[in-house]
């Protein structure tokens, strides 16, 4: 017997919480590349968020929306993992994503033993394409779906400059909420979105070459 339909705020508080065993805790949110080789320190951590917010969050809400609203409306997902893989030039980033879009598949294949839509997708599908078809199934509007990507990427800096630059746990509580406001506007920004070419292209060229960096480094706690 295929288990309970969980409701929309369940899957919400799920996906959000950082001790979900899905390989986000391998991830730092690009804040150790930019601590090996960028020399970032704690105190540029709130710089670095909403730098993040406003280019590769963007293109990661940007996806998960699109992907939503063409899983919703039975379109083909290809196309969309497409668009993703041109904003994101580094191969290191979408192999990351893409391991972890492996393990929410798998999670969401036992929520959902017989959905098509999980079906469809590739073995390794990005991150944000798995997103955006969980968003369907569970019944997630578009705004909660860019609040989560927000709020992940925002909560994974956090857990990991406790590791990599150590500084006071409130200080990352209080990151979080200083965030609050660059998630809704990348809410209204991306909420909406209905096609692939609607996507954010907001290149973040440091970020893409740190984490080419940081794929050669042969000594590190995350994987990007």
């Amino acid at each position: 017997m295929p288990p309970a339909t969980p409701s929309p705020d369940l899957v919400l508080a799920l996906l959000a919480d950082a001790r979900l065993p899905v390989g986000a805790h391998t991830q730092s949110a690009g804040l150790e590349p930019a601590v090996v080789h960028g020399g970032l320190t704690a105190a540029d951590v709130p710089a670095f968020l909403r730098g993040r917010l406003a280019t590769v969050v963007a293109v990661e809400a940007g996806t998960a929306v699109v992907a939503r609203h063409r899983s919703l409306a039975g379109g083909d997902l290809a196309e969309v993992e497409e668009a993703w893989a041109a904003r994101t030039p580094s191969q290191a980033l979408r192999n990351s994503s893409r391991t972890l879009g492996r393990g929410y598949l798998r999670l969401a294949q036992r929520l959902w033993p017989l959905a098509p839509a999980l079906a469809a997708l590739p073995r390794t599908p990005a991150r944000p394409v798995v997103l955006g078809v969980v968003a369907a199934l569970a019944g997630l509007d578009a705004a909660r779906l860019v609040r989560l990507c927000g709020h992940e990427d925002v909560a994974g800096v956090g857990a990991a400059v406790l590791k990599l630059a150590p500084c006071d746990p409130a200080d990352t509580v209080a990151w979080t909420l200083a965030a609050h406001p660059a998630i809704e506007a990348l809410v209204a920004r991306t909420a909406g979105l209905t096609a692939p070419e609607e996507i954010p292209a907001t290149g973040a060229p440091r970020v893409e070459l740190q984490s080419l960096q940081h794929a050669r480094t042969p000594r590190r706690l995350f994987h990007a």
